[in-house]
């Protein structure tokens, strides 16, 4: 996969698809974040009668962590809760994404020491994908 976007971090996970979503799911319950949804992109596309690599795209977060960072500037909330996708390639590599939590804070200009807030996505995406 490649991305030319700087504010996308992309990785190679270890695993298929619907094992480092399990993977992903597990470490999130284990933290106490809240799954707001998983968004089935390759299921949604096939009952449309189309077809593409298995694609999910979980929708996380804590609301004690996200909700400063939406206070101190309200826009931030297009871009929260977190979000990571797993996503299969066409050669059948399998890439974890997630938005970096500094390109967020330069892209919406909530104070620097709140990016603690959301920085553990990183962590998140690399476990789901060992």
């Amino acid at each position: 996969m490649t991305n030319t976007d700087p504010g996308i971090i992309a990785i190679q996970s270890n695993h298929s698809a619907d094992r480092t979503l399990t993977n992903l799911e597990e470490l999130l319950r284990a933290k106490g974040l809240k799954i707001f949804a998983v968004i089935d992109h390759s299921g949604e596309a096939e009952t449309a009668g189309m077809s593409m690599p298995n694609t999910k795209l979980v929708v996380f977060g804590d609301p004690k962590a996200g909700t400063p960072l939406m206070l101190a500037s309200p826009g931030a909330a297009i871009d929260l809760p977190l979000k990571i996708l797993i996503a299969e390639d066409n050669m059948g590599q399998v890439w974890i994404s997630w938005s970096s939590p500094l390109w967020l804070q330069a892209r919406h200009g909530f104070p620097i020491d709140l990016t603690a807030n959301i920085a553990g996505v990183e962590a998140l995406a690399r476990s789901a994908g060992k």
